[in-house]
């Protein structure tokens, strides 16, 4: 038997001057081989050793290369590589509800999510990344897209508790995720899994079908949480307790649970974390670039956590590099604590490959170079003069070279599952340029779908929903300089008035104001309801109103008959609409409100007997409105207020025209 005969035969052998396993030894092979036979690799070692023991098919020298695990992105969302530079330089809350949603809202489809995939496994696969975890919608057009690509991915359906692009109800999206995982479960690229988006965007009753759901299948669960000071504000307001305790009762952790971002958690959370073995994915560009602040990584990998590295969304970060995201990584850790020791290039590494596939559940997959795990690999060539010169008296520094000083065009070759994806820089799946151009002809309709959007404050508002046009008429007459509580005893007394509820109220007004075609008049309220007697606070209502300075028409008695009204919940902060908006100048009014709805001639009325507070000085007013959908309706009850004044006793010279919003500029 000749030699050649009586060694084992493999499909691919892979020799380089280092291979790097990330084993639990963190063996480094110099110079190192890898032998591979269909899908897993079945050897690493010393080069001789392997060559004495293995023949294959084809032979790769990589030279002056490392040859080490593909790196592990461990959170993002993928399909939108198609909204990179959409918006930036914005708060996440105002770039996420003003712009990111509402053109998902319009453009997302299986085809969109297809195409930004793929768009993102071409930038992937030539910056290393061999695996990615993902939470998108129509993820089985991504778990599509990224096979075909060739990559390996943890690709976990969206489900949020309002509309999404692929689910008008949660209840739909759950059933999506139940069907899209019985169709992926045990795919050999694939591990299928859900996404209860985050805890401000889901209800208990969706955690709890999520976890459900998980562990039914037992695949992952994936979940933004914690990545803003004022996300833990708001759900400590709401809930009087931070996010991770309150998703602990709803059994979150039970499910091999992977949380996206978790800057801002506290040691006793950690300590939930390493007791459930949740993984965390940490994404130092975008979390940086959307100011949510500086992940505690130190304090979680020195409490045992398994803290993967995640590059986020294309839309903020704006990049997939895992290699860029590595250095970062490390560096950001030392400055947070002020220690140059803190993260190491190993640790920064390790993050990037076995521990990032330990954080996604699927460290028997990938993650390190050891026999009978899947063959994904990368060589990353020392030939550049960044990586120069060599330096060997400390086996680490070959992890500082790769951590502080590569790039992601020193990425050479990379395989997936025993699969070459690239070769010498050459894309071997994926047809980049064609993706480019249908990605350019999607941009210019998004473009001019925003351009239409900013065309006026009403498409603006629409486009972040809950928008509702109330009663096109609305008439309403004010006197000023009264004394309240006189006309408050005239008017339940005066005949024919007949006085059904009433409240008493603070209100906080911001208008914001803007110098367009229109007089556009965006009105933010925060409005305190309380009982009439006795101030006992009932409820606390935020809403937006539009109206513009146009008039319909106004009387001779200074009743003012206006038109074009929109309302909406506000469901975010002042500082969002102002954010969003971008009004030319913004004014305030406070004022204490004592409001009545009567029933007079016959008629619904509310009348208002207001104190201005802000600005100082502005005085006290009576305040008489009513809307209607007819203009004939508003015009007879033009005519009805005016005798009601009349009734009161007040003069039309006493009338005033201006609204509130004047007495603030």
């Amino acid at each position: 038997m000749s030699q050649q005969q009586s060694k084992t035969r493999v499909d691919t052998l892979i020799t380089a001057d280092f291979v790097i396993t990330m084993n639990p030894a963190y063996d480094i092979h110099t110079p190192g081989a890898v032998a591979v036979k269909d899908d897993r690799i079945v050897a690493v070692g010393d080069q001789q050793t392997i060559l004495e023991t293995y023949v294959a098919t084809e032979r790769v020298d990589e030279g002056n290369a490392v040859v080490l695990p593909g790196l592990i992105n461990t959170h993002g969302h993928t399909p939108m590589t198609l909204l990179r530079t959409l918006a930036d330089d914005l708060r996440l809350d105002v770039w996420l509800m003003g712009y990111m949603m509402p053109v998902e809202r319009e453009f997302v489809t299986p085809h969109f999510c297809w195409l930004g995939t793929q768009l993102a496994a071409a930038e992937m696969i030539r910056s290393g990344t061999t695996t990615f975890m993902d939470m998108y919608y129509f993820e089985e057009a991504v778990a599509d897209a990224a096979v075909q690509a060739g990559m390996r991915a943890v690709c976990a359906q969206s489900v949020l508790k309002f509309p999404a692009p692929d689910a008008p109800s949660y209840e739909m999206g759950l059933e999506r995720s139940r069907d899209y995982i019985m169709r992926w479960k045990d795919h050999p690229l694939v591990v299928p899994g859900v996404a209860p988006h985050a805890p401000y965007t889901v209800t208990p009753e969706l955690i709890e079908a999520a976890v459900s759901l998980a562990l039914e299948f037992d695949v992952p669960l994936h979940i933004h949480i914690a990545e803003t000071a004022q996300e833990v504000d708001d759900h400590r307001k709401e809930y009087d307790m931070p996010p991770v305790p309150w998703l602990k009762k709803l059994g979150v952790f039970e499910a091999k649970t992977t949380a996206a971002h978790c800057v801002h958690i506290d040691e006793g959370e950690m300590r939930t974390f390493q007791h459930y073995n949740v993984g965390v994915a940490h994404n130092p560009s975008s979390n940086l670039k959307l100011a949510s602040g500086i992940a505690p990584v130190k304090k979680m990998l020195d409490l045992g956590l398994n803290v993967g590295i995640g590059t986020d969304g294309a839309a903020s970060n704006n990049d997939l590099d895992m290699l860029e995201e590595m250095r970062l990584a490390a560096l950001l850790a030392k400055v947070a604590t002020m220690n140059p020791t803190t993260l190491p290039a190993r640790q920064a590494l390790e993050m990037a490959t076995i521990m990032g596939a330990r954080a996604m559940h699927i460290e028997d997959l990938t993650g390190s170079l050891e026999p009978g795990k899947r063959a994904d690999l990368i060589a990353i060539s020392l030939d550049a003069t960044r990586l120069t010169p060599q330096f060997r008296r400390d086996p680490d520094n070959l992890y500082s070279r790769l951590v502080y000083a590569a790039h992601q065009e020193d990425v050479r070759d990379v395989m997936v599952n025993g699969r070459w994806l690239m070769r010498d820089r050459r894309l071997l799946t994926i047809d980049a340029p064609a993706l480019h151009a249908e990605a350019n002809a999607l941009a210019q309709k998004i473009d001019a779908f925003l351009m239409r959007r900013e065309e006026s404050v009403l498409s603006k508002l629409i486009a972040i929903g809950g928008v509702a046009q109330e009663k096109s008429f609305e008439v309403q007459v004010k006197v000023q300089d009264v004394d309240l509580k006189a006309l408050e005893a005239r008017l339940l007394a005066t005949p024919d008035v007949t006085f059904l509820r009433g409240s008493e109220r603070r209100q906080y007004d911001t208008y914001f104001i803007f110098d367009d075609q229109w007089g556009s008049r965006l009105r933010y309220r925060e409005d305190e309801v309380m009982h009439l007697e006795g101030g006992d606070l009932i409820d606390v209502i935020s809403r937006l109103t539009l109206t513009t300075t146009a008039k319909e028409r106004e009387y001779e008695n200074s009743i003012v008959l206006s038109r074009s009204r929109f309302d909406a919940r506000g469901t975010r902060s002042r500082r969002f609409y102002r954010e969003y908006f971008q009004p030319d100048r913004e004014t305030e009014v406070h004022k204490e409100r004592r409001r009545f709805h009567i029933r007079y001639g016959g008629t619904d009325l509310s009348v208002n007997l207001d104190r201005i507070i802000k600005p100082e000085g502005g005085g006290t007013f009576l305040e008489i409105k009513s809307r209607t959908w007819s203009q004939q309706d508003a015009e007879r009850k033009a005519r009805l207020i005016s005798d009601l004044l009349a009734a009161l006793d007040i003069s039309p010279q006493a009338l005033v025209k201006a609204e509130y919003v004047d007495l603030g500029e």
